[in-house]
């Protein structure tokens, strides 16, 4: 198994509902060309821990030439109920925002938080597989990060993340967003707000469900303006029958609204967003490098987005039996993150490390899911070294595998952290 190259970095601790972030970075570099850097500066929150910590990068990325032309960040957000001091909380929202440093256009990636993959490693070195956002429970936003670049052949080295408040006060410094939504939506919205109401300290008015209840509840009835509230709880509904590929969607539909308002918002508002949000910011970005990201700020354009996996296996009766959890596995992660490097970096001949076809051929052996579950339109992707059913790889260092080396919390859905699944 090839090697990981690890540079030291500085990353803060706490890390909330970060997915708009970007639309904020875009607000720090509009307020640097305009106003007093540093004193709006130091309204951001620089909060670094109190020890070095080690992000990884496989080491074929490192140094990679196509890489390089481009700016990767990681927006996270956590489920977290409680501030209690050194608790982590699952992951809520992770993004892969990617600018083009030569054209400035930002593409976005939501990584499904119930993906099936590499989070950890067990003191042996034996991967630890698990729900995606089990990571940051883990490890923090350094953990979170080390899952993303060495599952996916990336060079992520900063993030960015902001509270419930914060992403309540731009919606509403802004004026509120006007949203086409569904019955389904407008009835889980509501019954979001209650809690992120309770958590910001914010008020909301409910939208009054349509009556009689249409036939079709999925169906868009209706476009409706939000204040900040209920558009952070309208980013948080997973309970339609897209689950959490179609929340990830509602919040890069919210993300790009909020860009093009931001946009063109007036000076007064830009700077009352600043007055109001950037306490609640958190980041590892120093200011000379948000400096430099806001220099091109008006040249920025967003692009296309997606999610990851873009295929996948998924519904409890099929992936319960074969890793103890309810959650989405990637077919295959192999060709995925060649799917992934071609979206993002336009890099159609892109070879995969060593590192994620091993886990690729792991993800196939532990759960059967393998090539014939790749879509027909990506079928071009594989070629005799991708991952099969029928490979021979392992990620165990030697390990078990079987069953009993598993350890389930099933009866606690909010909690996905496995102790014990060493492999």
């Amino acid at each position: 198994m090839s090697k990981m190259k690890k540079k030291k970095r500085h990353l803060g601790r706490k890390i909330f509902f970060g997915f708009e972030i970007l639309i904020l970075i875009l607000l720090v570099g509009v307020l640097f060309i305009y106003t007093q850097i540093n004193k709006r500066m130091d309204k951001l929150d620089f909060t670094q821990a109190a020890d070095d910590q080690e992000v990884q990068i496989n080491e074929t990325v490192a140094g990679s030439e196509v890489l390089s032309g481009y700016t990767n960040i990681a927006l996270f957000g956590v489920d977290k109920r409680t501030e209690d001091e050194g608790l982590y909380g699952n992951s809520d929202t992770a993004i892969i925002a990617s600018i083009n440093n030569d054209t400035k256009e930002v593409r976005l990636v939501s990584l499904y938080r119930d993906t099936y993959m590499r989070v950890d490693e067990d003191e042996y070195g034996n991967g630890i597989y698990n729900k995606c956002n089990s990571a940051y429970l883990r490890g923090g936003p350094v953990q979170t990060i080390n899952m993303i670049n060495t599952n996916m052949d990336l060079d992520i080295q900063n993030y960015v993340s902001v509270n419930f408040s914060a992403m309540a006060t731009v919606v509403d410094c802004l004026g509120g967003l006007d949203i086409p939504m569904s019955y389904e939506e407008i009835v889980h919205m509501n019954n979001h707000c209650v809690e992120t109401s309770e958590q910001t300290g914010m008020d909301y008015t409910p939208i009054e469900e349509p009556d009689p209840v249409p036939e079709d509840q999925s169906k868009i009835i209706g476009t409706y303006h939000l204040n900040g509230v209920q558009v952070t709880a309208y980013c948080r509904i997973r309970q339609t029958a897209s689950g959490d590929q179609g929340r990830t969607e509602r919040q890069r539909l919210v993300l790009d609204m909020l860009a093009d308002k931001a946009k063109s918002a007036s000076f007064s508002t830009l700077s009352d967003i600043v007055d109001q949000v950037f306490p609640l910011i958190q980041t590892n970005f120093s200011k000379s490098e948000l400096i430099k990201l806001g220099r091109s700020i008006l040249d920025y354009n967003m692009g296309e987005n997606t999610g990851f996996p873009v295929d996948y296996v998924m519904g409890a009766d099929r992936t319960k039996p074969v890793t103890g959890l309810d959650c989405i596995i990637p077919t295959t992660l192999e060709t995925n993150v060649k799917y992934l490097h071609q979206f993002l970096f336009s890099d159609e001949d892109y070879q995969p490390s060593e590192t994620v076809t091993v886990r690729s051929d792991f993800v196939v052996i532990r759960t059967g899911f393998g090539e014939s579950y790749v879509a027909d339109e990506r079928k071009y992707l594989l070629d005799d070294n991708s991952s099969g059913e029928d490979t021979d790889s392992s990620d165990s260092g030697g390990a078990e595998t079987s069953e009993d080396n598993y350890s389930y919390d099933l009866d606690d859905d909010s909690s996905y952290d496995i102790e014990d699944e060493a492999y």
